[in-house]
């Protein structure tokens, strides 16, 4: 997940010069740090110009979201492009406003997502939790399951057997539709981290499905490469009326599902076979997975009816940190740095989710909103709500990482299983520690198709 030095200077030339003038008015202020009081964020929301981002109100609906205290804190942080345009505002606490469209063709960086990360006390020194900032039963641990009730039957049992016949590779299976273009393997293991991963995804944003308007509900959607199919299965609960369609290399989705949600598998860099156009194109985790991220930036406007909203969300490699304790030496640093250049060296790299809103804007979007938030590799920081999304990072990442870096390092680095192997088990000792305040980037954008 990429450095904040020359991704981060994306705004200054492509976002700066497309904001509004009526925005230009009202500069940025600076975003309180995490500490402050709910009353100095509600102060800075109201001196921006910037509409905020819709939140939902179902995570209350959702019981396995295990929602923090109360807390001011913005569970994202701040890309350095919001020193250049005005910034959008929230507190995490309070449900921001709906959403004024903005003036065409512009692209806004939601800076309420902005805030350093204060980490807690170093270990050794740590004292009783008094000021709230959570212990690891606030992380709220509980069974993810990506199954839903039995409602209807999904198709997925008439596939031929040619596509469930996995590929074997390093002891981990993989998708055999398109063999090789996906990193990541397909077991039962991988998938249980993208249900952890989704539930991350839902604490981030307070229970919301996504950012874009489309929170409110959608007629027609599709689910870019949907993997377990949680998020198109939740998305279908929630909304009752809209079609959600998952599409997926791999046949891993229940049988049984909601009866507004179906899942195909196909390869969706091919070209797309359906006719009837979607109001809403959601595209979560798909780092790494195109050759051409900006000719499937451009598959996806063509195929939205006018209005309608593509919603993208994805990290990069390496990890970053803010006050040095991530060293060059790290081998966490190492890992991630060999996979991104392995991405690179396999023809799909893992490092232009920072380059989204370019794209969006390229292929025709207005509308444009695009932020950089935070996920910190474990419990670190000393804000509740943060030092909980850490908690679930680490369960995300940390037995994952063999899945996450085996095809990577040894199809593009050159490297052995053994070798990738020893270099994960390094890894994982900077994961787990407390006093490296390392935190993945991960980036929103969302754009809407003019009308």
């Amino acid at each position: 997940m990429a450095g904040t030095g020359e991704e981060e200077r994306l705004a200054s030339s492509d976002v700066a010069a497309t904001t509004s003038a009526a925005a230009a008015a009202a500069p940025a202020k600076e975003t309180a740090p995490q500490e402050a009081a709910p009353q100095e964020a509600a102060k800075a929301a109201e001196t921006t110009a910037v509409p905020a981002a819709t939140e939902s109100a179902g995570a209350a609906k959702d019981a396995s979201i295990a929602s923090p205290a109360a807390t001011s804190t913005p569970a994202v942080a701040e890309s350095s492009t919001a020193a250049t345009v005005p910034a959008e505002s929230s507190s995490a606490a309070a449900a921001p406003a709906a959403h004024p469209a903005p003036a065409a063709s512009s692209t806004i960086v939601d800076a309420s997502v902005s805030a350093p990360i204060e980490p807690a006390a170093p270990v050794g020194e740590q004292t009783t939790d008094t000021e709230g900032t959570g212990t690891d039963d606030a992380a709220g641990f509980s069974d993810v399951d990506s199954a839903v009730g039995s409602l209807s039957y999904s198709s997925l049992t008439s596939l031929t057997d040619s596509i469930r016949e996995f590929r074997h590779e390093n002891g981990r299976t993989y998708h055999s539709l398109s063999a090789g273009k996906y990193w990541c393997p397909n077991d039962d293991p991988e998938n249980s981290r993208l249900d952890i991963q989704h539930h991350a995804h839902r604490l981030t944003f307070d229970g919301a499905l996504c950012r874009c308007p489309k929170e409110s509900g959608a007629k027609r959607v599709l689910d870019l490469g949907t993997g377990t199919g949680i998020w198109a299965m939740e998305y279908a609960d929630e909304h009752p009326d809209a079609e959600v369609i998952g599409v997926d290399l791999s046949p891993i989705q229940p049988e049984f599902v909601p009866p507004n949600c179906s899942f195909e598998v196909d390869d969706i860099e091919k070209e797309w076979t359906w006719t009837k156009p979607f109001d809403f194109i959601w595209w979560r985790a798909l780092l790494g997975c195109f050759s051409d991220a900006q000719a499937m930036v451009q598959k996806c406007f063509d195929n939205l009816e006018p209005g309608g909203y593509l919603e993208m969300h994805d990290g990069t490699f390496p990890p970053e940190c803010d006050d040095g304790t991530l060293t060059e030496d790290s081998a966490l640093l190492q890992l991630t740095k060999l996979a991104a250049q392995a991405s690179a060296n396999l023809g799909r790299p893992i490092d232009v989710s920072p380059q989204y809103a370019k794209m969006m804007e390229e292929a025709g979007f207005v509308d444009i909103v695009f932020a950089k938030y935070k996920w910190p590799t474990n419990p670190w920081p000393r804000d509740r709500k943060m030092k909980t999304i850490g908690y679930w990072t680490l369960a995300n990442v940390e037995p994952g990482l063999e899945g996450l870096f085996l095809a990577l390092l040894t199809r593009g680095a050159g490297m052995t299983k053994e070798e990738t192997m020893v270099l994960c088990a390094q890894a994982r000792n900077d994961l787990r520690n407390p006093n490296i305040h390392a935190y993945w980037p991960a980036y929103y954008c969302y754009g809407r198709k003019p009308e």
